[in-house]
């Protein structure tokens, strides 16, 4: 395959896939004709407009930075499944976009969606973590939605509409995959033989949501740092915003300058203090800090002992990072989503993104303050609030109620999956870095998979987490690796990953092994930067 300039496959926050022609060498290939492509646009599936489908020759995509990748021959198929009028007079539908390539291998991958979708990705089937082409220039069939509404990606607005929630929670993937599946089997005249499910970040929730909504419609999933519990991701997100304006210095209206609350001299004094306290219990110190459970850092460590000065963290910045890595409780103390943990990306760029901003006024510019925020008011609070800001006083003895009712739909935390582990393979990865993310709360679900469905469920589920990555890549990690290579090999060949090694995106020769948790990786001697010197062990 050839590249043309720095292509970035992340698609917003993460898109689909990558796969290596040695893990997809046994399926079978089917051949299309090109002719069969405008035939596939009088195809009629009930509620499903075909609104265009044409075919598209071999050669280069150009993405809106310039780059461009080469793709395979293929039908370009774009449509819309229940297109209505809903509330506010706005216009709904479940948008989609299948491409089916001209020579085949009988495979086909729903590509999972980013952030709060809104916008058909391209249905090519790429991976922010992965190096391989993507899942269509390896013969894939692979469908892309917007999960039942359009907009902005960081525009929670579309969720006034009860339909639209119910769209962008479950139910767009059930009519897409099976609107997808359809039209497969109609233009190859035959079904599909393997059926992947593939996303991070709101991808990845989707996918957690096939294993606990559709059991059946997948043999393969690989759920990436997943916002399995939604609704609770979205109050953390509020309660830090909340925590943040304690410490913050104000602007002459008295609005909170959130920026300014730490500064990065400030973060990497934190980072620094972590990897000391933390880094080595693995038996290594190198930057990367495994044995996260064991990790037992405390800011307080920091506190100045007079006034703020450089090397030295005042006692409410101390206070305001313990609450924020506590994460949201109750007045009982009761926690409402999960602890963070400690790791190197608190010093990143994507971090003060995450929880800053760079607003250097009372503007709440964050992440959290904007889509987090958005996402509370519009999706998840029942009925919405579009007039809360910032800084509305939030009741948390009693928020809970308020957010159950659109967590039935958004919060994919079922531990029931038996139904899907009688037939199919999952992986579940998060980073252990995640600044939105507590890597504790995929943790915990999966411990809870466990008991729920029975301990023989590590022989189809199995979980990885990425020390140092940040949200779906990024930071000081090892944060390039082959899931789909992985459950390809695990679905189709019966091999379980047993480990899967990881290579550093800015420093290409170290290597890592990610472990099947709760494993994690152990020095046990020889070259430092070599992933055959560790071991997986508990």
């Amino acid at each position: 395959m050839r590249r043309i300039g720095p292509w970035h496959a992340r698609l917003a926050l993460c898109g689909a896939l990558f796969l290596s022609s040695a893990a997809l060498a046994q399926a079978p290939a089917a051949q299309a004709p090109a002719g069969a492509c405008g035939a596939i646009a009088a195809t009629k599936l009930d509620g499903v407009e075909i609104d265009k489908a044409e075919s598209v020759p071999a050669g280069p995509m150009r993405a809106k930075d310039g780059s461009a990748i080469d793709l395979p021959g293929h039908c370009l198929v774009r449509g819309t499944i229940n297109r209505r009028i809903g509330a506010r007079g706005r216009p709904y539908g479940i948008g989609f976009e299948l491409r089916l390539p001209y020579d085949w291998s009988g495979r086909f991958l729903f590509q999972g969606g980013a952030g709060l979708d809104g916008v058909v990705l391209p249905a090519i089937g790429t991976i922010a973590n992965s190096a391989e082409p993507p899942a269509l220039t390896r013969g894939f069939a692979v469908v892309s939605t917007d999960a039942g509404h359009q907009g902005s990606p960081i525009d929670a607005s579309f969720a006034v509409d009860q339909q639209a929630r119910i769209d962008y929670g479950y139910n767009a993937l059930d009519k897409v995959t099976l609107a997808a599946k359809a039209l497969i089997a109609r233009f190859y005249g035959r079904p599909a033989r393997y059926s992947y499910m593939v996303g991070c970040s709101n991808g990845g929730r989707q996918a957690l949501m096939a294993s606990q909504r559709l059991p059946r419609y997948f043999d393969g999933i690989v759920a990436g740092d997943p916002t399995l519990r939604f609704s609770r991701v979205t109050l953390d997100e509020v309660w830090n915003v909340h925590v943040l304006a304690r410490i913050a210095p104000r602007d002459p209206q008295g609005r909170p300058i959130y920026a300014r609350a730490f500064s990065d001299d400030d973060l990497k004094l934190v980072r620094a203090a972590v990897l000391k306290r933390c880094d080595a219990m693995d038996g290594l110190a190198d930057g990367f800090i495994n044995d996260w459970r064991r990790c037992d850092f405390d800011p307080g460590q920091l506190t100045c002992k007079g006034a703020k000065a450089a090397g030295c963290l005042s006692a409410g910045q101390v206070s305001a990072l313990r609450d924020l890595h506590r994460g949201p409780h109750d007045g009982a103390g009761t926690p409402l989503y999960g602890a963070f943990n400690y790791d190197t990306g608190i010093a990143s760029p994507a971090w003060r993104g995450m929880r800053l901003g760079s607003a250097q006024d009372g503007t709440a510019s964050s992440a959290d303050a904007t889509l987090g925020l958005g996402a509370f008011k519009y999706l998840h609070l029942t009925p919405p609030d579009p007039a809360m800001g910032p800084q509305t006083p939030i009741d948390y003895d009693h928020v809970i109620e308020r957010l159950r009712h659109a967590a039935a739909l958004t919060d994919a935390d079922d531990p029931m999956l038996g139904s899907f582990t009688d037939h199919g393979k999952m992986i579940v990865y998060n980073g252990l870095s995640d600044q939105g993310l507590a890597s504790s709360v995929v943790a915990d679900w999966y411990d809870q998979m466990l008991a729920a469905t029975g301990p023989d469920a590590r022989r189809a589920v199995s979980l990885f987490l990425v020390p140092g990555m940040l949200h779906c890549g990024g930071g000081e990690a090892t944060d390039r690796f082959e899931m789909l290579d992985a459950i390809v090999d695990w679905v189709e060949q019966g091999r379980a990953p047993e480990r899967i090694v990881a290579v550093s995106r800015t420093s290409p020769a170290v290597k890592r092994p990610l472990c099947p948790y709760p494993g994690v990786a152990r020095y046990v001697g020889g070259k430092t930067d070599d992933a055959q010197s560790f071991e997986c062990r508990p």
